[in-house]
């Protein structure tokens, strides 16, 4: 029993290493090389593949998912020659794992050390203020000129991303004070300007209001004169529409009775106004001239009867 023991176990390892050599599965994520006597025989897809021991051997693995490998920060001079770290993302994808596997020895270190020259190179042509505005142009010129120079590495470059574009510590203190600078100034072209502006507007209010003020003097001015032209010529309506009552009055029979007696009546009263108002008594000198005006009076009125009955007798 013992040695039957011992030879059945020494079968039973013999037929497991078999059976491990011949039986390989694939996951859906890989593909795998194989190889024949050493020498590339066929791409196994993803699943269960049936070797030969001891002549086939699965000799490379390949992740045929995206992959994102990590680009580390390198020095990079830029065209107006200030020093910037760089740092970013490369995505590629496996599509031909035969050529993955015999066109270079590490696609992947290889890759990111090209997108490293390749940034380095790109960063040279811009500068510090084109790296930051151009980013994403950037992004394109890396991806394609890595694209093209790993081709026949079996790979595909689906993008690149730049991370971070950081200055040395010099730089930044410089921009910071230039940005200080270019914030002050535009504070004072913008001061300057609303000045300009206030002055502006308050000479043309200034200037607004004297116009505004004159026309309005204008129109006073013309709203007096209109309205004592009206008044002229109301007042002169008005006197001659009095003439013409008084006279119609006075062609009336004892018309120019009642004229001599509203001027005689007028003449006492304005008389009578200076005696009262007078410091001493005034007498007339010859009170036969108050006789004489009532009598001149009187002819004047025998006159006008006289003309007014020649006319009705005509």
């Amino acid at each position: 029993m013992g040695w039957f023991g011992f030879w059945f176990t020494i079968l039973f390892l013999v037929v497991l290493f078999f059976l491990l050599k011949t039986l390989i599965i694939i996951p859906e994520r890989e593909n795998g090389i194989m190889e024949r006597l050493g020498k590339f025989h066929s791409v196994l897809s993803p699943g269960w593949h049936i070797l030969i021991p001891l002549v086939d051997e699965v000799s490379y693995r390949h992740e045929i998912r995206e992959q994102v490998l990590d680009v580390p920060a390198q020095s990079c001079i830029t065209k107006d020659n200030i020093q910037v770290e760089v740092d970013g993302l490369v995505y590629i994808k496996v599509m031909d794992a035969q050529q993955a596997s015999y066109g270079i020895g590490d696609y992947r270190l290889a890759a990111v050390n090209l997108a490293q020259t390749t940034m380095r190179s790109e960063m040279g042509k811009l500068t510090l203020n084109q790296s930051f505005s151009e980013r994403e142009n950037l992004n394109q010129t890396v991806v394609t000129e890595i694209d093209r120079a790993s081709d026949p590495w079996g790979i595909k470059v689906l993008r690149y991303e730049i991370m971070n574009i950081i200055p040395s510590e010099h730089v930044v203190q410089t921009l910071e004070k230039q940005m200080e600078a270019e914030r002050s100034r535009r504070a004072e072209v913008t001061l300057a300007t609303a000045h300009k502006e206030s002055v502006s507007l308050v000479s043309e209010g200034e200037r607004q209001e004297m116009i505004n003020i004159s026309e309005g003097e204008k129109l006073k001015r013309v709203n007096e004169a209109e309205g004592r032209a009206q008044e002229i010529a109301i007042l002169a309506e008005a006197t001659a529409f009095g003439v013409r009552r008084v006279a119609a009055a006075i062609a009336k029979p004892s018309g120019t009775k009642a004229v001599q007696m509203r001027i005689m009546q007028q003449y006492l009263t304005e008389f009578g106004k200076i005696c009262s108002k007078a410091n001493v008594s005034v007498v007339p000198g010859e009170l036969a001239n108050i006789k004489g005006f009532f009598q001149g009076i009187n002819q004047v009125s025998q006159t006008m009867d006289g003309g007014d009955s020649s006319k009705g007798g005509a």
